[in-house]
């Protein structure tokens, strides 16, 4: 289907890397037994990957476009509620199991905008997001596993990997926190030369392999464990990521009680500890 107002995910000004930012995990959890991409479905085979947790644990936009679809069997053999987005140039994203939507239908949405609720509507044995990657239109799937890992994202979890060239909230959550370790970058979230270098100074610094790029290496040592209290560069890039999950706070590097609560909020609908401590496993989910 064509559409209109919905800009390609392969633009000149940034093809130069897949790993772009631009993508991001739609929810966390652990992959099920038989729930991978062409698993045995009767006389199909499955169309996208199983993401288990809990019925409520939040799902959010893969990357940014429109909802054009929204209900109940709004794609041919899947079950139960669902939503797909339209991101441009063909490719498309399938939520399915959902427990409850979070965003209406021709909604345009963020990368990691929260868009609805894992359930176990339909047929299920459990709750569990069932996610689909298209790509060449709506109903040519692809393996949504390596789809988003070509992208830096490990679905389910894990640190993301960004690349010189990439734009959007992780760069500027990278900028604030490079200007934490001592090194100004202005946060415009275009990961641009002047970003790379100051990250490569730094990987430099910490005996890591100096690349430019920002992945499962590199973050454990960029991150702070920051709690109630904390103030600075490095709370801005916490709030701005907590921003891209639909937390809606004023980015002014103040870990107060709102900051808190936010953090508090994500932690739960993510199952993760709530402590309000935002230490590696709240920022790991964070900028994935």
């Amino acid at each position: 289907m064509a559409l209109t107002g919905v800009p390609a995910l392969t633009s000149s000004a940034w093809a130069a890397t897949l790993k772009d930012g631009r993508w991001c995990n739609p929810a966390r959890g652990y992959f099920p037994a038989g729930g991978y991409y062409g698993a045995p479905r009767g006389p199909y085979p499955h169309a996208g990957q199983d993401v288990t947790n809990s019925t409520g644990t939040a799902v959010y936009a893969a990357a940014a476009g429109t909802v054009v679809r929204r209900g109940t069997g709004i794609l041919s053999g899947r079950t139960g509620n669902g939503l797909v987005i339209a991101h441009g140039g063909g490719r498309y994203t399938y939520y399915g199991h959902l427990s409850a939507f979070r965003i209406p239908l021709n909604a345009k949405v963020a990368a990691g905008q929260r868009i609805a609720d894992m359930g176990a509507t339909g047929h299920v044995t459990g709750p569990h997001l069932h996610f689909e990657t298209h790509s060449g239109g709506l109903g040519s799937t692809v393996n949504p596993v390596s789809y988003l890992a070509a992208r830096g994202v490990d679905l389910g979890g894990g640190w993301p990997a960004i690349s010189p060239g990439a734009v959007g909230a992780t760069v500027k959550a990278i900028q604030y926190l490079i200007t934490r370790r001592g090194t100004t970058l202005v946060a415009d979230g275009n990961y641009g030369s002047v970003s790379v270098n100051a990250v490569k100074k730094f990987q430099s610094s910490r005996g890591l392999v100096a690349d430019g790029q920002v992945g499962p290496k590199t973050w454990p040592s960029l991150v702070y464990s920051l709690r109630r209290g904390s103030s600075g560069a490095h709370v801005r890039g916490l709030q701005v990521v907590l921003n891209k999950h639909s937390a809606g706070l004023a980015v002014d590097g103040d870990f107060g009680a709102v900051t808190n609560s936010a953090v508090r909020a994500y932690q739960s609908v993510n199952r993760l500890v709530v402590d309000g401590r935002s230490g590696p496993k709240s920022w790991e989910a964070l900028v994935g």
